[in-house]
Order: structure tokens, then sequence, then C-alpha cells
């Protein structure tokens, strides 16, 4: 008998950002803010059911809630990566209809599947059945000449009756023709708007926006209109903005007040991977903004660049290049006194595969 399907609800998420998002950048983020929600990078259909799944698919626990990112549009094997990605025990399947990367659009998936709504609708319903977890898509408004109005509406109302849980909107249309991936990103135009009105035409239906949010201040305004933010690359290049996320948008005790100590309560989780064969560089790459615009930040970043990328490398250098930063709090936050102690526990209990896959699979 089925089980019955797990609710969907996010306030806050971390995007999934293809060669960032990986097990060592969401563990860091995890100790930044536990309550929001995390999700891989965009994995193939064809990686997660003829790949190395332990390699490609394995996490860690501490990273829950934790979302799997598929690229694919045959329904099939949607669902069977579906199930898989149930099996390992994500909490979240998430459609990539966003992407627009040549590789992506030349194998029928991402943002040109805007143009399919009926095909999205189909797979999200085969998942559906398959899976108890939530089923999501990521999406844009529209793509290349597609009127928004029209086309996201009538996207969104095909995936909502296919039994979407939620439908995650970046707030630009993706331009396959004309534009490159990195210009897609800056180009057109944001419209929060467009999004808020797709909201109050599908009250029931959760939509959490997307798109060029710089930090929480800027996520509280959107949370008046939408019922969830998701940020990208502002957390990625300025993570310390994500010590606000417990406080300020769930009203919850912060597990730290510095990067400083999140950051020294990462280091038995790294310690744990370079005894396995991980080496160092591969996870202090998604530290390197941990300081930006605290002074001593850019020395923190020159001596990781310079060093962690050395055979030899261990913590030390995390601990030396930690000590050329002067940090003070950024806010007053209420800080949770058994954060590291259960952080420092969780994290000498991770036992994950210790390589860091490349995911080339991927567009």
């Amino acid at each position: 008998m089925k089980k019955p399907a797990k609710r969907y609800e996010s306030i806050f998420s971390v995007a999934p950002m293809m060669e960032w998002t990986d097990r060592h950048c969401r563990v860091f983020h995890r100790l930044l803010a536990r309550k929001a929600r995390l999700y891989t990078e965009m994995l193939t259909t064809g990686a997660v059911i003829h790949g190395a799944r332990d390699r490609l698919l394995g996490f860690s626990d501490v990273e829950h809630p934790v979302a799997l990112q598929l690229g694919g549009s045959n329904p099939v094997d949607l669902t069977t990566s579906a199930k898989i990605g149930e099996d390992f025990g994500y909490d979240e399947i998430n459609l990539n209809v966003g992407c627009p990367s040549d590789r992506v659009k030349d194998g029928r998936f991402g943002a040109c599947l805007m143009a399919e709504p009926d095909v999205v609708a189909e797979t999200v319903n085969a998942m559906k059945r398959a899976v108890s977890i939530p089923v999501t898509v990521k999406c844009r408004i529209g793509i290349d000449n597609q009127d928004p109005e029209t086309g996201l509406d009538t996207f969104a109302r095909k995936v909502n009756d296919a039994g979407v849980d939620a439908l995650i909107v970046h707030a630009r249309k993706a331009w396959l023709q004309g534009l490159s991936p990195k210009e897609n990103r800056d180009i057109p135009p944001l419209d929060y708007d467009r999004v808020y009105r797709l909201k109050a035409s599908l009250p029931d239906l959760p939509i959490i926006v997307n798109g060029g949010i710089g930090g929480i201040s800027e996520a509280k305004q959107h949370l008046a209109h939408a019922d969830g933010v998701m940020l990208g690359r502002a957390a990625y290049h300025e993570p310390r903005l994500l010590l606000k996320v417990d406080t300020e948008l769930f009203g919850e005790a912060a597990l730290y007040a510095t990067m400083k100590r999140a950051l020294e309560a990462m280091i038995p989780y790294i310690e744990d991977q370079l005894a396995g064969g991980a080496r160092l560089h591969s996870i202090t790459r998604h530290l390197v903004g941990a300081f930006h615009g605290v002074p001593g930040g850019r020395a923190f970043r020159r001596y990781l660049a310079e060093n962690a990328v050395k055979a030899d490398a261990g913590v030390d250098i995390l601990r030396e290049a930690i000590a050329l930063v002067d940090e003070l709090p950024a806010y007053s936050v209420n800080v949770d006194s058994s954060g590291p102690e259960r952080a420092a526990q969780s994290a000498r209990t991770i036992r994950t595969i210790t390589s860091t896959p490349k995911l080339a699979t991927s567009a």
C-alpha cells in the first residue's frame, strides 16, 4: 500500500547550482541555516539510472531537508530516477524546467520544456504515483517569444492539475535563442509581479519565488506575496547572510552568531572527508566567500587559494586562514547554547562516500 504523501513546506531554500551545490557546499550551508531547504546540483536521468549511484547521490544526514533535482523529459526515466532518489532518502524530487544551456536544450529538458506543458504534467503525474515525497517543478516565467501571462498560466495550471506539490519560479524569461546561459542569469528583466499574480490565481499551490534576490531583507518582502523564497548566487557568494535565516525568517535560535564559529564546527566534517581521500580544495572552494565584506576577508580568500590546493593540505590551512579574519557578530541573534555541541556531534557521525563527484553528465 502506497504511503501517504508528505506535505511540502519551505519558506526559504538555497537554489540548485551546477558545480556549486555539491555535498560539501550543502553541509556548509546547513551549519549556517538549519531550517533552510537545500538542493543538489541537477542530475540527468541517465546519470541517476546508469551512473555510480552511491557516488552521485550519496549525501550526509545533516543535510536534511535536502531535495534531488532531476533533468530529463522521459516520464519513465524520470519516474525511475525519482524512485531511486526517494530510496536514497531525499526529501523532495525537483524537476528542472528552467535551465537554458545548449546541452540541456539539445537533450530536450530544462527550460525548453516550458513549451511542452503536457509532457511536464504527464511526468509530474507519473512521479507522484511512484513516490510519497513531494514532487516539485522549477521553471521560468516563459521562454523566447512566449507571452508570460498566458504561457505561465497554462503551464502552472497543467502541472497543478497533475498534482505538483510546489512550483519554484525564476522570475525571468529564458531566451534559448540569442543569449548564453550566463547572459540568461542577468539580461532578461526580473518580473516579480508576474510571480505574485500567479500566486494570486493559484492560492492553494505553494509558489516559491527565485531570481536576483540579494538577501534576507528582500526575502521578507517577497514572503508577503509568495509562499517561499529561493536564493541562489547571493547565498553562495556571500554565505554569511545565511546566518540570519533561522532567526529572522523562522523565529528560532541560530546555531552561530559568527562565521568563524560555523567554520570551526565544520572542521570535524572536513577531517572525516580528508581521511577518506577528499582534497581540501574540493571543500574549501565553497568557503572562499565566507567573510565577504569583513576585515581580513580578502586575506582569508587569498590564503585558501594559495594553500588549499596543495596535495598535502590539511585542516590547519583552514584554521590559519580563519585566524586572518577580524570578525564580530554581524547582528544580534538568539543563539542556541546547545548548538555547537550538537553540530559537532553530527559532524563526527558523518560517514559519506569520500570521493567528490564531478557531475560531467549534467548541463
